[in-house]
């Protein structure tokens, strides 16, 4: 994919939610840096642009804290958002409902109706990692996805296994739609032209 800094016409904005120890801020770093960053729990965001070299489309990635009070200001972050990331501990399997519960709130918000939405499992490069089958039954995924377009995507934040996929993904998300390679994706000012999977990849 090659993701770096520098930016390019067009971009869309992408909200990467989950809850705190879920691995956001280590997962986003290892991507931009391919270094594996020792973080602190985010108060507030951290904020990074993550290029697609091949069609020059900027990712603006917005890593909000998921302590459970900053999850209240979660909603002040939806204006304008293209696309959403969810994180999940694969290990922690005694926060899933937690995990659950404030996925569901996320997808019921109006503001959010239709958004494509990659989740990510996280840790799965540790011992005792729930499955990718477990976490989507775990999490009711093809019921609370309703008719949006959606992935899982297995990854390490300390390896970088499965990181380029999913933004890979999104990308391909944002950039085609059912319908014809006319309609456009609009979100607040922004307009991005629609690609088939054959003009992505």
């Amino acid at each position: 994919m090659g993701l770096h800094g520098s930016k390019f016409p067009s971009e869309a904005r992408v909200l990467m939610l989950g809850l705190d120890g879920s691995g956001k801020s280590t997962l986003l770093y290892k991507l931009k840096y391919n270094e594996a960053v020792v973080t602190v729990p985010t108060v507030g965001f951290n904020v990074e642009m993550l290029e697609t070299n091949e069609k020059g489309f900027v990712l603006t990635v917005w890593d909000v804290g998921g302590q459970h009070q900053m999850r209240a200001y979660w909603e002040h972050y939806y204006e304008d958002t293209a696309g959403l990331v969810f994180v999940v501990d694969s290990k922690d399997k005694t926060r899933m409902i937690e995990a659950k519960q404030e996925l569901e709130k996320i997808l019921g918000n109006k503001s959010l109706k239709g958004l494509p939405l990659i989740v990510l499992a996280n840790k799965q490069d540790l011992p005792g990692a729930a499955s990718t089958g477990d976490i989507t039954e775990s999490l009711n995924l093809m019921e609370i996805c309703g008719d949006r377009r959606w992935f899982l995507q297995p990854c390490s934040a300390k390896t970088g296994a499965g990181l380029d996929e999913c933004f890979r993904m999104m990308a391909h998300f944002l950039k085609t739609a059912v319908g014809g390679r006319e309609e456009c994706l609009q979100r607040g000012k922004k307009s991005f032209k629609v690609m088939t999977q054959q003009d992505y990849w």
